[in-house]
């Protein structure tokens, strides 16, 4: 069975697509990697910011210099 030029073609952007599609989902996957990083960052810092001002607090408090 011969195979007409446009049945290649068509096999060719079918794998063209596949691929495109993998690449696109390992993007995706890298980039939420990323912005999971990120946001246990923003998490970590945000959570020590607000330890750091509740310990001032309570000291403030504790020393009688409210």
């Amino acid at each position: 069975m011969r195979l007409k030029t446009i049945q290649v073609i068509a096999a060719l952007a079918a794998a063209v697509a596949f691929i495109l599609a993998f690449m696109a989902a390992g993007v995706l996957l890298l980039s939420g990697l990323f912005m999971a990083a990120g946001l246990a960052a923003v998490g970590w810092l945000a959570w020590s910011l607000v330890r750091q001002v509740r310990r001032r607090d309570r000291n403030r408090t504790a020393s009688g210099s409210v």
